[in-house]
This record gives structure tokens, C-alpha cells and sequence, in this order.
């Protein structure tokens, strides 16, 4: 397959793939009658040569661009509150989402939010508040950055109370993309470090999607082969990139995204605490964690991991080869084997622990999680 060419999957939505794609987004906006979008993006990315580039190639285009990016690295409920404000003051038509997790998610919520306008957590999925989405919402675009979390082809955004910092889920088909541009060239100067933890989110994100315990057969074959794509370019996106490694990874991170609406588990339960108490970015917080998580779902789910195994090349076709994997992975991306090394202390497990059997994810490991298993977890990984 060519990387130098642009192409275009319907899956379910329109993603328009391949190097330099993002300069077709002038033209998409003019042929929708779109003339002034909201830019939802993070602080970072908002100093960017590439987003500037493209805000001025919009402007050239006669199209009158709002740029927001005043949202935290975990988004909290008051980022898409002073989001809506900004729609509100500056009359918009659309929504543009650019950047990585936390910029999509913000720009999804705000997305939900300009024509729903009760509390934010009233939509709240995990207590069946996606029944409350019932209006319309304006028409949105998302703009990949990273390789990690792939929610531009999601359908949620994940929001945390600014207080309690417990993490939301805010759901609905209505809040999927109208188009993605996944232009792997925007990610080719994401440092080493940001491509390695996003790189194993991704990772993570197929590999619990394959694991997890519900029955879909079409996500398990999207993450075999998304479990593939990232065997074969993470290291090099890392430590020397070219367009062939980026394009894999943004491949691979979009298909972890599309596997795990079959759901997710233990490692991801293990990894939210540690955003949302030590503030740790959710892609390290998963990098860490993931090998010792795997070791956990081995007993039991032999045939699973020896199929993750096949697709990884590996020598032995069994969980311990995955779990030796993993950590080989994460030391040739300079990622470190203990979460010490990040910033957790003995006085944070029980904490941490509450926290985790506390989370979404898990009920969807393949095997239940107790808190004392969390404990455990923890503080061998620690």
C-alpha cells in the first residue's frame, strides 16, 4: 500500500486518509456552507507551526475561524462550559476538533452541549443519560494529532467532574464525526515521548478490545490487525519516524478506537486513577500498567493470547510471550517498567485502588477484578 497517496474508508464514517489530506478541509467547509467554525484544540497544539498553518489556510479561504484551546490535559466539565461560552459570544456553525484525546474530547462535549444545555453529567452514559441526547447537534469535523486515544472516530467524550475529578462518559451516535482528515504528516513532529505513550494507549486500546468479554467478532478481527500495524511501526514512529511508521500508527490507533466500542478492561481501570489523582498522562498511565495486566488475563483465556501472539510474530504463541513482549516494547521506547518511576508512592495504593475497582472499564475484563486484585496489581507494578 502507497502512504504517499490519499484514500478514503466509510467505516462508519468518512475518513479521508493519507499524507497532506488536511489541506482538503477548506474545500469541504465551502462545499457545506460552513463559513465559521469553532477550532477546539489544547494549549500545545494551538502553538503548533502545523495549527497555524492550517487556521491560515482557513482564513485565506474567506473562512472566519474561533480558535478555543483553554482546556486542561484531563478535561474537566468547566473547559467545555468556557467552550459553549465561546460559541455562544461568536456566533458559529460548525464545530473543528484538532489534536489528541483532550482536544477531541473537549470538542465533542461542546459539540453535545451547545443544544443540550441541562447539567453536563445529566448525559452522563454509565447511568443512562445518552437516553437525554435528543436534539440535533451542529455539524463536526475532527483532525487527528496523535496516534493514542482515537477519538475522532469515536462516538463519547470522556469529561471529569472539576471536583471529584471521577471521570464521565458522555455517548451518542449523534456525536460522531461528519468527516475525519487523518493526515499522518500533522503527527510527524509529536516528540519521541508523547509517540510512545499515545503509541501504547493505541496498543492497549486493541489488545483489551480483543480481550474483553463481549461477543463481536467484526471488533476482534479490527484488532488483531490493529495489534499488527503497531507491532510494526511503534518503535520506529518513536526513535527514527517516517511517513510509512506514522501512517501505520494512525491506522492502528483509529482501528483500537473503532475495536473498543466492544469495550475495554483491567488496564484501563488501572490507568484512569492515575490521571485523575497524580494527573499522569493516560497513555504513560496505560504503558506501565499493561504488562502486568495482561499476566493477569492469562489464566483461562490461553486461546486468546496465543492468537495476539500469531499476530505479533512471536516465537512461543502464549500469554508469557505477549507479557515478555510488552515490556521489551516499552523499554526500546524508553516508556519504564515501574510505576515509582511516574511519580506513585507506597501512600497512594489504597487510594488508587479504591479508584480503579471504582472505574468503568473493568466490568469488561474477561475475568472480574476484585479491589484487593487492583491492590495487588498496583503494588506489583509499583
Amino acid at each position: 500500500m502507497s502512504f504517499e497517496k490519499i484514500h478514503q474508508f466509510n467505516f462508519p464514517t468518512t475518513i479521508r486518509f493519507g499524507a497532506g489530506v488536511v489541506k482538503e478541509l477548506p474545500a469541504y467547509l465551502k462545499a457545506n456552507n460552513l463559513k465559521a467554525p469553532l477550532v477546539v484544540t489544547d494549549p500545545n497544539v494551538a502553538q503548533l507551526p502545523f495549527f497555524k498553518n492550517i487556521a491560515e489556510d482557513l482564513r485565506k479561504h474567506s473562512i472566519a475561524v474561533e480558535v478555543f484551546s483553554d482546556i486542561h490535559k484531563n478535561p474537566v466539565k468547566s473547559d467545555v462550559y468556557k467552550g459553549v461560552d465561546v460559541w455562544d459570544a461568536t456566533n458559529r456553525d460548525s464545530v473543528i476538533g484538532i489534536g489528541g484525546g483532550a482536544g477531541l474530547d473537549v470538542a465533542r462535549a461542546i459539540l453535545l452541549r451547545i443544544n443540550h444545555r441541562e447539567d453536563l453529567f445529566k448525559y452522563d452514559d454509565l447511568v443512562g443519560g445518552d437516553v437525554y441526547v435528543t436534539n440535533d447537534v451542529p455539524h463536526f469535523i475532527t483532525v487527528p494529532t496523535t496516534s493514542g486515544t482515537g477519538s475522532e472516530v469515536g462516538r463519547s467524550a470522556i469529561i471529569s467532574d472539576d471536583d471529584t475529578h471521577q471521570k464521565k462518559i458522555l455517548f451518542s451516535p449523534k456525536l460522531m464525526a461528519k468527516i475525519v482528515f487523518a493526515d499522518p504528516v500533522l503527527t510527524m513532529d509529536i516528540p519521541g515521548p508523547i509517540t510512545a505513550a499515545t503509541g501504547m494507549d493505541a496498543l492497549t486500546h486493541n489488545m483489551e478490545a480483543f480481550l474483553a468479554k463481549n461477543y463481536h467478532p467484526m471488533c476482534d478481527g479490527i484488532a488483531l490487525e490493529g495489534i499488527k500495524l503497531i507491532d510494526e511501526s511503534l518503535e520506529r514512529a518513536t526513535n527514527k519516524p517516517d511517513l510509512e511508521s506514522r501512517s501505520k500508527m494512525l491506522l492502528g490507533s483509529m482501528m483500537g478506537a473503532i475495536a473498543f466500542q466492544k469495550g475495554l478492561g483491567v488496564v484501563h481501570s488501572l490507568a484512569h486513577p492515575l490521571s485523575s489523582l497524580l494527573d499522569t498522562h493516560h497513555g504513560l498511565a496505560n504503558a506501565v500498567n499493561i504488562p502486568y495486566g495482561m499476566q493477569f488475563n492469562i489464566a483461562g483465556f490461553e486461546d486468546k493470547f496465543r492468537r495476539i501472539a500469531r499476530a505479533l510474530e512471536l516465537p512461543k504463541e502464549n500469554g508469557e510471550a505477549v507479557v515478555q513482549y510488552l515490556f521489551d516494547l516499552n523499554t526500546k521506547i524508553n516508556i519504564p517498567h515501574h510505576l515509582r518511576d511516574i511519580g506513585v508512592k507506597d501512600e497512594h495504593i489504597e487510594t488508587l485502588a479504591d479508584l480503579a475497582f471504582a472505574d468503568f472499564a473493568h466490568p469488561n475484563n474477561p475475568k472480574p477484578v476484585s479491589r484487593e486484585d487492583f491492590k495487588q496489581l498496583y503494588l506489583k507494578a509499583l
